[in-house]
């Protein structure tokens, strides 16, 4: 496969000090108790100098069934969002059940005409895989507001904290490669190699969810990526069995290295009656697939999370425990075209 094959990235501009940063309810509502750490999410995203307000949809105690709102009352302010020029962000406050919802009701124009940084995880991982798959856009896989910048972020060590404020900070406002993610000590070697790719993933159960829907990726874009997932909750078979459709669909044959996050509650990983470890559940499936797999990485619900830039092109060395952004995610002010 030729790079001509793969989408045209669709980068968006870069951020400047002052600039307008939205907390939107893209899926889950806002539960009451956890109005504080909304609170607490705000005052990290002014220190790294933004202006931050909330979606109208964003109020305590909103909700539908499992949602904010409805699926078109949540893509319509999405939308509004997506079209306002002011706004140069927005950051889920939580993921949820809701995206699938409204895949179809999404201003893909208005994403095209003005791109922005979508930052979030979870269920939020559909919307970087479909607007992938529909635009090019860079997906902002990260923390989202609420249970990410003011929940795992305030328990972390305050160095890290200052880390990842730096970190998300340059993301979003630099336009020069970030080089190697900081590592931490949990990450391990799975299958040891060394590749460069585009990065592409999400929660687990998102990603095979995105591949059954019309805007799933072309499976070609999958040759050479670096795929990355990780999951929260369920089985430790559901893990294997969503790994085992990644097979079927031929996209384990495609992509060059691997990824895998911290997995979160779920049941049957390392309990007493000898069942598998996460390794070996992963390494069982891909067989002889030589590529390189990195374990244990903070890239999902077990946070803080470390930015994963759906689309950008890393470099991944599983034996030396490295993972490196070798582009920017976001273009000059000045740049024009749509990939800057």
């Amino acid at each position: 496969m030729t790079l001509a094959a793969l989408p045209q990235l669709l980068r968006p501009r870069a951020l400047r000090p002052g600039d307008l940063v939205v907390i939107a309810a893209l899926s889950g509502p806002l539960h009451a108790v956890y109005e504080p750490d909304l609170e607490q999410a705000v005052v990290v995203l002014e220190r790294m100098g933004f202006r931050v307000r909330r979606a109208p949809l964003l109020e305590a105690g909103r909700h539908h069934w499992w949602s904010a709102a409805t699926p078109a009352e949540t893509a319509r302010e999405f939308n509004a969002l997506l079209r306002d020029p002011e706004v140069r962000a927005i950051i889920a406050h939580d993921g949820g059940q809701t995206v699938l919802g409204y895949l179809d009701l999404i201003d893909v124009e208005a994403i095209t005409a003005d791109p922005k940084p979508i930052l979030g995880y979870s269920d939020i991982s559909l919307l970087h895989l479909v607007l992938y798959a529909r635009t090019g856009l860079v997906g902002f896989h990260a923390d989202v507001a609420t249970p990410g910048l003011g929940g795992h972020w305030q328990a972390a060590p305050a160095v890290r904290r200052s880390e990842l404020e730096k970190l998300y900070s340059t993301l979003l406002t630099g336009t020069e490669a970030i080089g190697a993610l900081p590592a931490s000590p949990t990450w391990e070697c799975w299958r040891a190699g060394r590749t460069e790719g585009r990065l592409i993933g999400g929660v687990i159960n998102r990603i095979v969810l995105a591949q059954a829907t019309p805007y799933a990726l072309p499976l070609e874009w999958f040759d050479g990526a670096v795929l990355f997932w990780e999951e929260l909750g369920g089985q430790a078979s559901y893990v294997w069995s969503y790994l085992q459709v990644l097979r079927h669909a031929g996209i384990l044959d495609r992509i060059a290295g691997m990824v895998v996050g911290i997995p979160t509650a779920i049941d049957g990983l390392d309990s007493p009656d000898a069942s598998p470890t996460l390794q070996e559940i992963v390494l069982d499936v891909l067989g002889d697939r030589d590529i390189p797999v990195l374990g244990n990485v903070e890239v999902g619900h077990a946070g803080p999370n470390l930015p994963m830039p759906v689309g950008i092109r890393v470099a991944l060395d599983a034996q030396q425990r490295s993972l490196s952004l070798l582009e920017p995610a976001v273009r000059p002010l000045t740049a024009t075209g749509p990939g800057g």
